[in-house]
């Protein structure tokens, strides 16, 4: 029996146009995309050469190349996020994250991983490294006053919550 299914048209996302330049050094490799139809962060590749990958052992940190560079419109930020999946498996995560690309730079993007596993982990060329997420950016206008409002938390910091 055939049904008429009809569907609420959603609609579009938001976005913002991030213009991008490929490095020499990044040319054959994919852009950053989105891996799912919701995903908030674009896949970041390592623009590593292929016949060196690198080898990260472990408590090492590394700077690895993506081979990308990106001109933000103003009032935007691009913050460099750890892979989860990279974390679960491999104790490998992002040692700045979020690390904030602001709207002004215009140099390669580089990711600074650290191996927190117990093991070494080959960074091939083209291995996902890491997510980019683009965000809108509210610039505070600092105001010096001689006190604070009180809130019911008040000067509770660290696990005043009950975390």
């Amino acid at each position: 029996m055939a049904t008429n299914l009809q569907f609420k048209k959603v609609p579009s996302e938001p976005s913002t146009e991030v213009r991008i330049l490929r490095l020499p050094h990044g040319m054959d490799l994919p852009l950053p995309s989105y891996q799912s139809a919701h995903a908030a962060g674009l896949d970041l590749t390592a623009a590593v050469p292929a016949d060196a990958p690198l080898s990260l052992a472990p408590g090492a940190r590394v700077l690895v190349p993506t081979g990308i560079a990106i001109a933000l419109p103003q009032g935007h930020e691009a913050q460099v996020r750890p892979r989860s999946g990279l974390a679960v498996k491999h104790g490998l995560t992002v040692l700045n994250a979020p690390g904030t690309i602001d709207a002004d730079y215009r140099g390669e993007i580089q990711v600074l991983l650290v191996n927190h596993g117990s093991e070494a982990v080959a960074i091939p060329r083209g291995m996902r490294i890491a997510q980019l997420v683009v965000a809108t950016v509210a610039r505070a206008q600092l105001r010096e006053v001689d006190r604070l409002d009180q809130t019911p938390r008040g000067t509770g910091g660290f696990g005043s919550t009950g975390g």
